[in-house]
């Protein structure tokens, strides 16, 4: 089993890593569920367990204190009642010091004694490197790394590391044994890559990004020898171009993320073709994986077409993992169809996702042969719960090896026919109870973005429902699907949920005094409604997302910010504070996104979780309550005050004021790395903002679009950048308006790792296949 930091910690689990990754996607996705993560709070106790409790945001000074102590104080130990670090067996420290980053162990801990000295070179410890989010880690630190330990190393993760110069690359040459390598996300011209490639042999695992300017024909003939050996290829392009998939002739996994902007700085249109030199085929014939990820824009589809030509010719028959990310609409074309043809005649899968446009209407899935599926995606298709029975569960068939499953903005998913259904009508809980029984092992289900209204019936609510998943790991909701029926149908419409959500004359309401913590909560037997009950249920679920049905953010991906937001859905009218005082019953959360809860009156819920949800590192709330005010500040705060472990946070509300207060009370947030805040027409206080960022020594990204001017903005970046950049080489600050014009000019330079994982706000239950990459 492997540490919960990410490195193997027996030699059974060395020895899987060390096959370079090679099992596949379904045996890895349909793996029996472990133990939930305690992602901070179990290794906080295990250094108070070793005496750390003192040093518990340096782990690496930690051990060297307590090192120091006993050599130093040895004989007075049995009078004091701590416990020395060195008295535990091996096992016991290197399972402690798998939580300390490879470079504080190599480069520091190490030093302090004989016996830290050999432990921290274990094979357990210095096998597997990871760098991606050491936001501390320089360019000296790293050419020290592999000079100390680069033989040792047999995987390298360095994946956003965005920070570090190019030619940091350059002493990944000492790695001589590796076999899987990743540098998604850092800068890497064709030379540099080339003399790197050329001396790892035994490669069999590479992920890289492929920018404007990269030229295939400077690889050597030293380095296409390396690509030909790789089986996996993780490819994140950036400019139209094949990359290095010509040259790896033994691919087995293909993962394509295309990232590709339609207009050049200087407001060009790009083409999709592909320049001179790049007409090398891909080499398909031994693939078993094949995934594509597309980001808005035309050139992206154009280009992933030209990968697709090749595959329609010829179907690979160890072909079992086919997945098509993409936005908006994607035409199928008559060499697509063939190759679905293709692969319904000749190849059995167990991941599916494919473009909206290639199933709508289509009998594909009648055709289409599947082995022991563990992904399916049907997301923003029109695929009725009748379908979904009949063609992908086989009238419930055993599907007890799916374990994640996309039907988010599959509006007609859970009802029989959707040829004259409206969107807000019933579901047919039938269809989601054998959808429950059938596929009993779901660890991810994502129903988001849709409507799924649950009938007057007892017993038959989608939560109820929902709660016999025991083994969920991920859940993402509409907010309409969680209200229980009778109180959102008696509730009468001059409650102050029903205020027009507009940004006009604003409506003098009364406020409903509400509990501020979950005893009274109780005593008004609020645990009894359907959702108090499914999250009692789910005790393992570790990220839940309720998003209101027409919920859009203001920061969409390539476009201009949106102003106008739809109203919520009538059902989610009665949804507040009571229903996220619910959500603090999930002990081991650790991520939760918040959207378009319109009855957030205190939110004295938000409280609750801070108290009881310890384990919470990832929160994102949006648009709550009354938009035209930010009503549930104070609990806000309150709840910040107990977030030890929070690492990221995304607010985006209009007439959001992040002044002195607000700061103060995020700076209780010790573990705070990154900090997103959305708001039109909201305000900001510099002077706060310059002294949160000196008292949280952690965060490395700020990203604050607000209703500021340009020249208050850019002050505040600017200042920001020259006080904390030395300090901190990944600081990556990005202050503008909301609103201006060239906010998507802006967006561009934002590193993906950041762009991705939280500036964009987006759904992220069951958005790929489990354990996709390393």
């Amino acid at each position: 089993m492997a540490s919960r930091s990410g490195r193997p910690l027996t030699s059974a689990s060395r020895g899987h890593a060390q096959d370079g990754g090679g099992g596949s996607v379904a045996s890895r996705g349909s793996r029996v569920m472990a133990a939930p993560e305690e992602p901070c709070g179990c290794a906080e106790r295990g250094r108070e367990a070793a005496g750390l409790s003192r040093a518990r945001r340096d782990p690496a000074a930690a051990a060297m204190s307590l090192c120091a102590e006993d050599l130093v104080s040895g004989e007075n130990e049995e009078e004091s009642n701590g416990i020395n670090l060195m008295e535990f067996s091996d096992e016991i420290l290197l399972h402690i010091l798998s939580y300390v980053p490879c470079t504080d162990l190599v480069l520091n801990v190490r030093k302090t004694c004989r016996k830290l000295a050999t432990l921290c070179l274990d094979k357990s410890l210095t096998h597997t490197v990871l760098l991606q989010k050491d936001y501390k880690v320089n360019k000296d630190k790293v050419k020290q790394l592999m000079r100390d330990i680069g033989k040792e190393i047999y995987q390298l993760n360095m994946a956003g590391c965005y920070w570090l110069p190019s030619s940091t690359t350059d002493h990944v040459t000492r790695c001589k044994n590796l076999v899987k390598l990743n540098l998604s996300g850092c800068r890497i011209t064709s030379l540099r890559l080339s003399k790197m490639l050329s001396t790892l042999q035994h490669l069999r695992s590479l992920a890289i990004d492929v920018n404007p300017g990269f030229d295939a024909s400077q690889l050597s003939s030293e380095c296409k020898a390396t690509l030909s050996r790789v089986s996996e290829l993780k490819q994140t392009l950036y400019t139209p171009s094949y990359g290095v998939v010509p040259c790896c002739t033994s691919l087995e996994k293909l993962l394509l993320y295309f990232e590709i902007l339609d207009r050049s700085r200087e407001g060009f249109m790009l083409s999709g073709q592909l320049m001179v030199g790049e007409s090398n085929v891909p080499h398909y014939q031994n693939l078993r994986v094949f995934y594509a990820r597309l980001a808005p824009g035309y050139v992206n589809q154009e280009v992933v077409r030209l990968y697709l030509a090749v595959l329609s010719d010829r179907t690979p028959e160890n072909l079992h993992a086919f997945l098509i990310s993409a936005p908006g609409s994607f035409a199928e074309t008559g060499a697509t169809k063939n190759l679905l043809d293709s692969m319904a005649r000749n190849v059995r899968l167990d991941a599916l996702q494919l473009p909206k446009a290639w199933l709508n209407g289509s009998g594909l899935l009648q055709h289409l042969k599947f082995n022991n599926p563990f992904y399916f995606s049907f997301s923003r298709c029109t695929l009725s719960g009748g379908h979904l029975i009949q063609r992908v569960i086989n009238g419930g068939k055993d599907l007890k090896s799916l374990t994640s499953l996309n039907l988010s903005g599959c509006v007609h998913c859970l009802a029989p026919e959707s040829l004259f259904r409206r969107a807000e009508d019933d579901i047919d809980s039938s269809i989601l109870e054998s959808l429950v029984v059938s596929c009993c092992n779901l660890r991810h289900l994502n129903l988001s973005a849709a409507h799924h209204h649950s009938s007057e019936s007892i017993g038959n609510h989608l939560c109820q429902l929902l709660s016999r998943l025991k083994h969920l790991l991920s859940l993402a909701l509409p907010v309409c699907s969680i209200t229980d029926v009778a109180v959102s149908m008696e509730k009468p419409p001059t409650q102050p949920n029903a205020v027009p959500q507009t940004f006009g004359k604003r409506t003098r309401v009364g406020v409903q005094t509400y509990p501020r913590n979950v005893a009274d909560q109780e005593c008004q037997k609020l645990e009894s409604s359907v959702f108090w009950t499914l999250m009692r249920s789910l005790r393992f679920l570790e990220t839940l997302e309720i998003i209101g049905s027409s919920f859009s953010s203001a920061m969409p991906r390539n476009e201009p910010a949106i102003r106008n937001s739809l109203p919520p859905c009538v059902r989610a009218q009665s949804v507040g504070d009571s229903e996220v005082a619910a959500i603090s019953q999930l002990t081991y959360l650790q991520s939760l996104t918040l959207a378009q809860l319109p009855n957030i009156v205190t939110g004295s819920g938000l409280v609750s979780i801070g108290l009881q949800c310890q384990h919470l590192r990832t929160l994102s709330l949006a648009n709550l309550g009354m938009m035209g005010k930010m009503v549930y500040m104070s609990a806000l705060m309150d709840m910040l005050k107990h977030c030890k472990c929070l690492r990221d946070l995304r607010l985006e509300q209009p007439y959001f004021s992040a002044g002195s207060q607000f700061f103060q009370a995020l700076s209780h947030c010790s573990s705070l790395q990154r900090l997103c805040i959305v708001s039109r027409s909201g305000t900001l206080q510099s002077d706060a903002v310059m002294s949160f960022m000196a008292n949280c020594l952690e965060v490395i990204m700020c990203h604050m679009f607000m209703g500021e001017s340009l020249t208050v903005c850019r002050n505040l970046q600017q200042s920001l950048v020259r006080s904390f950049q030395a300090d901190r080489p990944a600081l990556n600050v990005v202050i503008f308006p909301l609103l201006h014009e060239d906010l998507t000019e802006v967006i561009r330079d934002v590193p993906m790792r950041h762009l991705d994982e939280i500036t964009l706000f987006k759904s992220r239950v069951a958005e790929e296949p489990p354990n996709l990459w390393w």
